[in-house]
């Protein structure tokens, strides 16, 4: 009898140790029916040749969020030409993206993520998506960018607000 006591004491020590270091994900899972079957933005992060298409805003923010965009605003003297437009904050299940554009003669010269999801992996991803995505825009020039496989969610918001920007600003 002892020796099956101490067994199972020992099973249970080690059934709890591993149920305390259980980690959670960083992102919060919908709670609607919305996300169901849905995959989490985590991935090898190559970039897919799918081509993003921004969905109407209604459908992408979720309810009660504010989702206008911020106000124009000029950068530089009035005879470089340049508009600085920031687009509208698009929520995503791992986070908020924002993006500001600048655009000098109907052309895009820069593009600066303002808000990208943050925490552990979905910072991560973010940090390696980032840059890919800002290439992908000033190459393109326009919010038609290739997806960053394992960040579907911030690579869509990106062009969302990307191209909310780039309407305000009368690029085409």
């Amino acid at each position: 009898m002892p020796k099956r006591g101490v067994a199972a004491l020992l099973i249970t020590t080690g059934a709890l140790i591993l149920l305390l270091s259980f980690k959670t994900p960083d992102g919060t899972l919908p709670t609607g029916s919305a996300g169901v079957g849905t995959q989490p933005d985590q991935g090898t992060g190559a970039v897919t040749r799918q081509q993003a298409t921004p969905a109407p805003r209604a459908t992408r923010v979720p309810a009660g969020t504010a989702a206008t965009p911020a106000p124009t605003t000029g950068s530089g003297g009035g005879s470089s030409g340049s508009k600085t437009v920031d687009g509208p904050v698009v929520s995503t299940r791992f986070g908020d993206v924002q993006v500001e554009v600048v655009v000098a003669s109907g052309k895009i010269t820069d593009v600066v993520a303002l808000e990208l999801p943050t925490g552990r992996r979905s910072g991560q991803i973010s940090q390696y998506a980032g840059p890919i995505l800002r290439q992908e825009a000033l190459q393109a020039q326009s919010a038609q960018i290739d997806l960053v496989s394992g960040a579907t969610y911030t690579s869509d918001a990106y062009s969302q607000s990307l191209q909310s920007a780039l309407d305000q600003a009368g690029v085409g």
